[in-house]
């Protein structure tokens, strides 16, 4: 597979396109990054350098890969932390560029605005720009559940939900124009205290997977989710087969930050998590 990935950049730690980029090439995948921008480290120490891109130089960036003739090749985008509200529509235009060029080819928005502890930590025109002019042109959404709901105007899902609740919301979404929808952290009435869920929803049906929560704030965690989800969707076509290897993968690269004391995800000790998910959590139907 080819991916454009249109995301953030850090130097020191694993974020956006530096989450993203090396588990999509552990698994095979060609990747051509591109920078919304270019910053030491992520926001979430509170302290950080480095630039935003302007939005005219990221469009001239993904002009160049298509001058290449890249895009016939590309057989899917991927978006995560835009930056500023005019990247949206420069990744709207790339999206159609591609498509144009091959047809056959899917876009993945994660829709990065915030989570429930933080709130939204992106600029508050952002937003509006994903629901307007980026979402509606998704093939598939990975939000969490703070994000599904602040998109659908649904403040209970910062916290926990019905089951119903979520895939009222997702469905909602769907709408709109994802025909797949991840929700990456579902935070489920009735479930465990010491666990996590992901739900995968199509018009087929709805796939659920537990995995046990671990006591730790992980900045990065959704944009590794965001790549391998749409990476083994496209390899087997199955959003339960999807779910399966992405949990698998993104809790050993979990697992091993844990236990490793670190902070940053620790994305190449655990590689081979990633390249050989084990598909260790079981994953169930539930509509």
């Amino acid at each position: 597979m080819r991916v454009l990935s249109i995301q953030s950049h850090v130097a020191y730690g694993h974020v956006g396109n530096s989450a993203a980029v090396f588990p999509l090439q552990r698994l095979g995948h060609e990747v051509w990054p591109v920078l919304t921008v270019n910053f030491s480290n992520h926001t979430g120490y509170g302290a950080w350098r480095g630039p935003l891109i302007a939005a005219e130089d990221v469009a001239a960036v993904i002009a160049g890969i298509g001058e290449r003739g890249a895009f016939e090749t590309c057989d899917a985008i991927l978006s995560g932390y835009q930056g500023s509200p005019e990247i949206a529509d420069v990744i709207v235009d790339a999206v159609a560029q591609v498509k144009a060029a091959n047809p056959r080819a899917t876009y993945t928005c994660d829709p990065v605005m915030g989570n429930a502890t933080s709130g939204c930590f992106v600029n508050p025109a952002i937003p509006p720009k994903y629901r307007e002019t980026v979402i509606p042109v998704a093939d598939v959404l990975t939000p969490n559940q703070f994000e599904l709901g602040f998109i659908t105007d649904r403040d209970a899902l910062s916290g926990p939900s019905s089951l119903g609740d979520v895939l009222a919301a997702v469905e909602e979404v769907r709408e709109l124009g994802p025909a797949t929808v991840l929700v990456t952290s579902v935070d489920r009435e009735g479930a465990a205290d010491d666990a996590i869920e992901m739900l995968a929803v199509t018009g087929e049906g709805a796939w659920l997977v537990t995995t046990p929560r671990l006591p730790m704030k992980a900045n990065g965690s959704g944009d590794i989710t965001a790549a391998l989800f749409t990476a083994h969707l496209e390899a087997s076509g199955s959003p339960a087969d999807a779910l399966a290897r992405t949990a698998s993968s993104v809790f050993a690269v979990l697992k091993e930050t844990l236990d490793s004391g670190e902070r940053e995800l620790r994305l190449i000790a655990a590689q081979e998590a990633i390249a050989s998910p084990a598909c260790e959590f079981e994953v169930e139907q539930v509509r």
